[in-house]
């Protein structure tokens, strides 16, 4: 039977609401579902534009992923949303930056806000290891 473990790593900035940055699920292959990141760092400051807010909320899955023993690498699957499609090609290489040659399944979608408007980009991502 799976064990699933949620956590909010304190290399993470509070999340303020009723989430957890991940969920751990245990059982043979560990399975961890990670929350929508985005450009805050671990004190609570918003980055200031569409490229700082991507290193950030990369950064941050980077540290969920680390506070699980797990790597860019060993994600399966990242969904991305953006709020302008003029920062697409910003988004390509910040993944590129983060990712390498990894090409996980991944989905990528132009949305009209996100839960603070003034954040403009969020990644959440699956990972097993």
């Amino acid at each position: 039977m799976p064990v699933v473990t949620l956590s909010n790593p304190p290399t993470v900035h509070s999340t303020g609401g009723r989430y957890s940055h991940a969920a751990l699920v245990q059982g043979g292959t560990r399975r961890l579902v990670i929350s929508g990141q985005v450009g805050v760092a671990p004190d609570g400051t918003m980055a200031e534009g569409a490229a700082a807010q991507m290193a950030q909320a990369l950064a941050n899955l980077g540290a969920v992923l680390a506070a699980h023993g797990m790597k860019p690498t060993d994600v399966v699957k990242a969904t991305t949303f953006l709020t302008d499609r003029a920062s697409l090609p910003a988004w390509r290489e910040a993944r590129q930056a983060f990712f390498g040659d990894h090409a996980s399944a991944s989905t990528l979608l132009f949305v009209a806000g996100l839960a603070d408007p003034r954040l403009l980009v969020e990644v959440e991502a699956e990972a097993v290891a």
